[in-house]
């Protein structure tokens, strides 16, 4: 099986609009069009990033590559068993490389960001104290219920957001074992945390660290060694590879020490029965302990050919082209005055491409159907799974009706909810050109088209 097939004229990078920057990296439903309500087809224009990215095409190219050679990993003894649990392994060691982890640090596969940040929190040692901001996504807000949790208010600078944690940390009583999760870039502002200054901090205190770096993996390099985090947590889906697998990689140390996430084969390394008719386990203390059941291979291969394109790619390139297409999208937001972009940090924190807004007049649903159905763009609506985040940002009560993803208004009324753009290395400038452009036209123009709600939807009417 080759390693990588060999690339097409379908999957070539168009040229960028502006020369100073890369080419956009060529995604899978590039050319996809979709129909709109005012008659006609465009193509689709998907600038919800920050909830899945499309696949990449490398990434597709290789997965296609080497399905018809799929076998069980660690069964079987047939050459397919055997290249499949190697390309497992191999995967492992890609991923590890591309996070810069330590030599002892482990490579868990999961299903996702949440899915690993559930496994660390049924692997916490016994009275560990969590700390959390409460500007967290949901998949790190959550997990810790049976643990001893503090969340923090939200900051309103990187440095609040350090000296806060400084503070809870210190007055922790008991002074015992602590975790500290954090994001490394958010997914309601795209703003980036800083992540360094909150490791020191952890660590200083005598606290662990885990990073959910699910919005800044894909558009950042992340380094376990420089950034002196004990985990990180990140999705494939996030990450140009919508396969079904995630990871969770970092010390060994509590995994190793913890009950298995999942009770079953490929975690167990020996199972007797004992004289009194009950069974005796073995589980093992590599990786494989939290990996119980037949690994999604194809997910796990998946991640790392796109760690692998975007390392080939290279972040500086990527990370440039991507601030060219943030500046476009603040610009013209900025030009129109109903509209009010959410954020923590201030306009000039350094961010990713993830941008949140309200806008005057409008049902934040209403709007975003309106974007889908007249111009063929694909954006979030909603509290984006931070309902807490949301909600300090639009300043409401926290008793306020509100719900994720569904409006509490008829359109045209103003709504507990807001709306994301968000962009990635396979966006093109078209596409964010066509939304500011959308955005001026409904806000001055308002909608061509008659909406309703169904089913906790904004819909057009028939």
């Amino acid at each position: 099986m080759s390693a990588r097939p060999t690339a097409t004229a379908s999957s070539a990078a168009v040229e960028s609009a502006d020369p100073c920057c890369a080419a956009p990296l060529p995604v899978l439903g590039r050319d996809v069009t979709v129909p709109l309500v005012t008659g006609g087809e465009v193509t689709y224009a998907a600038l919800d990033y920050a909830a899945s990215a499309p696949a990449l095409q490398r990434v597709w190219d290789d997965v296609a590559a080497y399905a018809p050679y799929y076998g069980s990993v660690h069964r079987g003894a047939g050459y397919l068993s055997q290249l499949s649990t190697d390309l497992f392994e191999n995967s492992r060691a890609t991923v590890a490389e591309f996070l810069d982890c330590r030599a002892d640090d482990q490579v868990v596969f999961t299903r996702s960001t949440t899915d690993s940040l559930n496994l660390l929190a049924q692997a916490l040692p016994a009275d560990c104290q969590v700390f959390v901001f409460e500007t967290e996504h949901h998949a790190s807000l959550l997990p810790w219920q049976d643990a001893r949790v503090t969340y923090l208010n939200a900051p309103r600078t990187p440095r609040q957001a350090v000296e806060t944690l400084e503070r809870a940390l210190a007055d922790r009583d008991p002074y015992g074992p602590a975790l500290v999760c954090v994001t490394g870039a958010s997914n309601v502002t795209g703003e980036l945390w800083p992540v360094k200054e909150l490791a020191a901090a952890a660590h200083a205190h005598g606290a662990r660290i885990v990073l959910d770096a699910a919005q800044l993996a894909p558009h950042h390099p992340v380094s376990v060694r420089e950034l002196d985090v004990d985990w990180i947590a990140f999705s494939g889906h996030k990450l140009y590879a919508p396969f079904g697998s995630g990871v969770l990689a970092g010390r060994a140390d509590w995994l190793q020490e913890a009950e298995p996430y999942l009770a079953g084969g490929g975690a167990s390394k020996k199972v007797a029965r004992r004289s009194d008719g009950g069974v005796d386990v073995e589980w093992h203390t590599t990786a494989a302990r939290h990996e119980a059941g037949s690994p999604n291979v194809i997910g796990v291969y998946s991640i790392a050919s796109a760690c692998k394109a975007l390392t080939e790619a290279g972040f500086d390139s990527l990370v440039e082209r991507e601030r060219h297409l943030i500046a476009k999208v603040r610009a013209g937001l900025a030009e129109v005055p109903e509209v009010r972009v959410l954020s923590l940090f201030g306009d000039d924190a350094p961010r990713v491409g993830v941008i949140s807004f309200v806008v005057d007049g409008w049902n934040s649903s209403h709007f975003a159907a309106a974007l889908s159905a007249e111009y063929g763009i694909g954006v979030r609506d909603g509290l984006f799974c931070a309902h807490p985040l949301v909600r300090t940002l639009l300043g409401s009560d926290p008793q306020d009706p509100g719900e994720c993803g569904a409006p509490e208004a008829e359109p045209g009324e103003r709504s507990l909810n807001a709306i994301r753009v968000s962009f990635g290395a396979g966006t093109p400038d078209e596409h964010v050109d066509r939304f500011v452009r959308a955005v001026r036209e409904l806000v001055t123009q308002g909608a061509k088209w008659q909406y309703r709600t169904e089913s906790g939807r904004c819909v057009p009417a028939v």
